[in-house]
């Protein structure tokens, strides 16, 4: 009996999903809003869908979830329509929606009840306490196999630090600026089980390593895998988690558009025997380090060569990686206009600071992040 040919990239509609995590601030955005439980059940209610938005490890937080979507049009009338489901259910507790990655004023936050997070404040201490209200993006592209997770995570560990930097939106924190584009990024690194991975070779070398994770006791379940990039827990997908909360729909879209691209390629070259370039977990720390530094401001440590270039200059070798699969998906028009303006302009980070030289103070600033949100 003949067996049945693996599927190759070409038999797969590769679909990309997004979570996104946002603040609830107060009217005047001059206080965080505790009413993520709320906040998220009403955001269902007007969605019509229990899968449209969640609550967070904080109250002062929610989440909304786009359905898989197979064309960028697509995932961005989605995440519109969700971050004004959102926001409409958070005017009903007199709160705002704010995609920012890291609350730029001092703040307080509360734990949701639930019993899981319970669990994870009496495993983890400190590291859930204040400090942890952080807002990112999550990517999921689907595949068709463990094995194609896998594969598309080791090949995209070169590429994590570069993503970090195009989504880099978390300058401030704490009544200050933080000297870090991607301030978030740090503040996030606390979890044992965050960061890059060295190549896992298997979807059986990846299952070994998070079940002796989760027997260490350094990850509380499989949901605390907090990888850079990781084979989903609960959907057939490979989740990106690097990037920052982006204040725009258009940037949230071509940075999900990229990873759908990145995951694509990586496939492509797995399946033609083309393994992961050998990197140092090391150095791929330090790439992500500086990305999170200087986001597109400074320069970047490209890999796997390991040599600082300019911040353009690694975004173009990331795109040339991820051209062959742009151009397969429909997604190079949205993808090279972002970063056309990106490369302008700025990141959000940028765009942040450029708002508090002009004089904003940091209360102005979210309200801004709150209009620009669901513009």
């Amino acid at each position: 009996m003949i067996d049945d040919p693996q599927p190759t990239a070409d038999d797969v509609t590769r679909t990309v999903g997004v979570e996104e995590e946002f603040l609830l601030v107060s009217a005047d955005a001059g206080h965080l809003v505790a009413a993520g439980d709320r906040v998220a059940r009403l955001t269902q209610v007007l969605a019509g869908d229990s899968d449209a938005a969640d609550h967070e490890l904080k109250q002062e937080q929610a989440e909304i979830g786009s359905r898989p979507c197979s064309t960028s049009a697509e995932l961005r009338d989605q995440l519109i329509e969700r971050r004004r489901d959102l926001s409409a259910a958070a005017a009903s507790v007199d709160a705002r929606v704010a995609a920012l990655a890291t609350c730029p004023f001092a703040q307080q936050s509360s734990m949701t009840a639930e019993p899981r997070y319970q669990r994870l404040i009496e495993r983890f201490g400190a590291v859930t306490g204040d400090e942890q209200l952080t807002c990112g993006q999550h990517v999921h592209v689907s595949v068709a196999s463990d094995d194609e997770a896998v594969a598309a995570v080791d090949q995209l560990q070169q590429w994590l630090p570069t993503l970090r930097a195009l989504s880099a939106n978390s300058p401030f924190w704490d009544d200050g600026d933080t000297e870090h584009a991607s301030y978030r990024s740090m503040l996030w690194a606390r979890w044992p089980t965050s960061g890059p991975t060295q190549p896992f070779g298997s979807a059986a070398g990846y299952r070994d390593t998070v079940d002796r994770l989760i027997k260490s006791g350094a990850a509380l379940d499989e949901r605390a895998i907090y990888f850079d990039a990781r084979s989903s827990a609960r959907y057939p997908t490979v989740e990106i988690r690097v990037a920052d909360v982006s204040t725009s729909v258009d940037r949230a879209v071509a940075i999900a558009a990229l990873c759908r691209a990145l995951v694509d390629e990586s496939v492509r070259r797995w399946q033609a025997g083309r393994p992961p370039p050998p990197i140092r977990a090391e150095i791929v720390r330090a790439a992500g380090w500086m990305a999170a530094r200087f986001g597109l401001t400074d320069r970047l440590l490209m890999l796997p060569e390991a040599e600082p270039v300019a911040a353009a200059h690694a975004v173009r070798r990331l795109v040339e990686f991820a051209r062959p699969a742009l151009d397969r998906l429909g997604d190079a028009e949205v993808v090279d206009t972002e970063l056309d303006r990106l490369l302008t302009s700025g990141s959000g980070a940028d765009e942040q600071r450029a708002l508090v030289a002009g004089g904003a103070d940091l209360h102005e600033l979210t309200a801004w992040a709150c209009d620009q949100t669901t513009a």
